[in-house]
């Protein structure tokens, strides 16, 4: 329980990465502050984690406003008293080559993906800076590290949130503020599931572990990047992809 009494806020939190994410850090004790846009989603995954005898708190928001980015943060505060986690994994996809995408796909990925970011870290670090401690994780991908085809938007959106972490982390330092990234690779989901097994079996073969990694695989790296392991470790990206981007 090594989050015992802790108040992690996580972004998109009602499926995939961001429901691991708060599973996994609840197990370890932390009190998990839910934000997605999907409120009956919010709502079940609420009870699911309330099953691991911690206390939740769902805040709908859309993290590209950010008046919403301050809802979030002032009601974590208004709860729970303090603010030790963040994790902005909120994301969205738009997928397009270049010449085809259209103004509202890139300005949509950009506003979620980045601007998201932006808004929620804004929030919560005037809590942690006068708390003088606190641990912000961003969600971003190798996508953003190597780019790829038909995924500007999501490459410039990703490789913006790695830039905005290192910044971060030099500006809170002083503060005893650690701000890291995570980076997935290929990660076995609902739309991964949903692809042809000649596809499923190509983007394998690229792994050098061989097999699509997990949300949990994802879920344990943030877990260390907020732990006390990690004390001493800000500004870096961990990439969890098998060894893809090797």
């Amino acid at each position: 329980m090594i989050l015992k009494g802790k108040n992690a806020i996580v972004t998109g939190a009602s499926r995939g990465i961001g429901k691991e994410v708060s599973l996994v850090l609840a197990n370890q004790g932390a009190n998990i502050i839910l934000v997605d846009i999907d409120e009956s989603a919010l709502q079940a995954t609420a009870k699911e984690i309330e099953t691991k005898g911690v206390k939740t708190l769902c805040v709908t928001a859309d993290v590209c406003q950010m008046a919403d980015g301050e809802k979030i943060a002032s009601e974590t505060q208004k709860t729970f008293g303090r603010i030790d986690i963040l994790v902005n994994n909120a994301g969205i996809t738009r997928d397009n080559l270049i010449l085809r995408m259209k103004e509202d796909e890139w300005d949509k990925v950009l506003a979620v993906n980045l601007k998201g970011i932006f808004n929620c870290t804004k929030a919560v670090a005037r809590y942690m800076l006068k708390q003088r401690a606190g641990k912000i994780v961003n969600i971003a991908s190798i996508i953003g590290i190597g780019g790829n085809a038909g995924q500007s938007n999501y490459a410039a959106s990703k490789g913006g949130a790695i830039a905005f972490t290192k910044s971060a982390a030099k500006e809170f330092a002083s503060r005893n503020i650690n701000v890291n990234a995570v980076a997935p690779g290929f990660i076995q989901t609902a739309m991964t599931d949903n692809l042809k097994e000649e596809v499923r079996k190509e983007m394998q073969s690229r792994i050098p572990l061989t097999r699509l990694g997990t949300v949990q695989d994802v879920a344990n790296a943030v877990l260390f990047l907020v732990s006390p392991a990690a004390d001493y470790v800000t500004g870096h990206t961990i990439v969890v992809d098998g060894g893809l981007a090797m």
